[in-house]
């Protein structure tokens, strides 16, 4: 096997090993894809300062993410469908979170359950939840994750109607995959994945089947997804939902300085700058461009964490270094499960931290929480500056 050096060597792997609908879930956006390639690219636009002649030793990136101790400020992303990219992807993820000691949000729109998670990793993780009409199933679902021990509750915001993913169209994505012919001879070229499948009883989304009303088999949760996600939702139910739940809740989908200030007057204990991938509103921001102006909205009245696009540890630092307190890794994490399972999450967040580190130090820096636009060329200013150039 090649050496695993890069999260671009993991996709390659993945994309290698994972049935093609699942892949592709994974690894696209809406419409034109042009948001979901902005925030991998906009990145390489900021600059950082080389300095020299520094001390490098005694070099620490421990942090803190909402209060929670951290190793460094980096923290598995709520992902849809990651027990289809491995089995059982869930548990295996949330398993490498721990030992690594970084926080696992597990998905609404999970494979594993809530109690799965609960029964096999030994920490408390984060829980995302999704809005739907039914009100009742939220609030025991709330409930499952107070039991589950869960230690913040992520509200994703900006999926109130689906965006459109041609691929997912086009490859008829579902849990499992549907007995097409062309499905079945793609799936005849991952025997390892179907083989991996076949050994667990986790193939569907284990905190909706069997616990939402009219939901108790694959029958019947594709209708109830579709009439599910509420248009509706506004402020009022975001209030509710922080009364029903009573803990750290973090909000997930804010591009907008506006709604940054919305979610501060919410309450929120922090706020997760986000596109969703470029899986909702093709057009919008990278997630990148758009973090300084809410910075400069809330910063300091509430805890900013960013999302989208980060494929290194250089990403990370240039996050931080436009204000972000904490970052999440989605797609990264899920190119390491699907290329390895439990030991390719392990291997990517090795790789996040070893680039992390060694570009702190390149940039003169020996402790993650001083980290600030001075290790930007040209600071803030000319890092926006480069960013509006496109």
């Amino acid at each position: 096997m090649a050496q695993l050096l890069t999260i671009e060597d993991l996709r390659i792997q993945a994309k290698r090993r994972v049935p093609r609908m699942f892949y592709d879930y994974a690894d696209s956006g809406a419409w034109t894809e042009g948001t979901y390639r902005a925030n991998e690219t906009d990145f390489a636009k900021v600059k950082l300062r080389q300095r020299v002649a520094v001390d490098m030793t005694n070099r620490t990136l421990a942090s803190t993410m909402i209060g929670q101790p951290v190793s460094m400020p980096v923290a598995l992303a709520p992902t849809g469908l990651t027990g289809m990219q491995h089995a059982d992807g869930e548990i295996l993820a949330a398993r490498a979170a721990h030992k690594a000691g970084v926080p696992f949000t597990l998905s609404t729109m999970s494979i594993c359950s809530l109690e799965d998670i609960a029964n096999h990793v030994g920490s408390p993780f984060w829980f995302q939840l999704y809005v739907m009409r039914d009100r009742d199933f939220i609030a025991r679902l709330i409930q499952r994750a107070k039991a589950a021990g869960c230690s913040a509750l992520v509200l994703t915001l900006d999926l109130q109607i689906l965006g459109q993913r041609h691929k997912d169209i086009r490859n008829g994505l579902s849990a499992p995959p549907k007995p097409t012919i062309a499905n079945m001879i793609n799936l005849a070229t991952k025997p390892r994945w179907c083989l991996q499948m076949l050994d667990t009883p986790r193939r569907t989304f284990g905190n909706i089947v069997g616990h939402a009303k009219g939901v108790g088999d694959l029958s019947s949760l594709s209708s109830w997804t579709a009439e599910q996600f509420d248009p509706q939702l506004d402020w009022d139910d975001v209030q509710w939902i922080k009364d029903q739940w009573g803990g750290k809740l973090i909000l997930k989908g804010i591009l907008d300085p506006e709604d940054a200030e919305l979610a501060v007057k919410s309450g929120a204990d922090a706020l997760i700058v986000s596109n969703h991938g470029g899986r909702q509103l093709d057009g919008a921001l990278s997630s990148i461009e758009a973090l300084p102006a809410i910075v400069d909205a809330v910063g300091g009245r509430t805890e900013i964490l960013f999302d989208g696009g980060i494929r290194s540890g250089q990403d990370v630092i240039k996050a931080l270094a436009l204000g972000a307190h904490g970052t999440f890794i989605g797609r990264a994490f899920l190119y390491g499960l699907g290329a390895m399972g439990e030991a390719g999450v392990t291997r990517c967040l090795d790789i996040i931290r070893k680039e992390l580190d060694v570009t702190m130090a390149l940039c003169g820096k020996r402790d993650i929480n001083t980290i600030d636009e001075n290790i930007l060329v040209g600071g803030r200013e000319e890092a926006l500056r480069r960013l509006a150039a496109g």
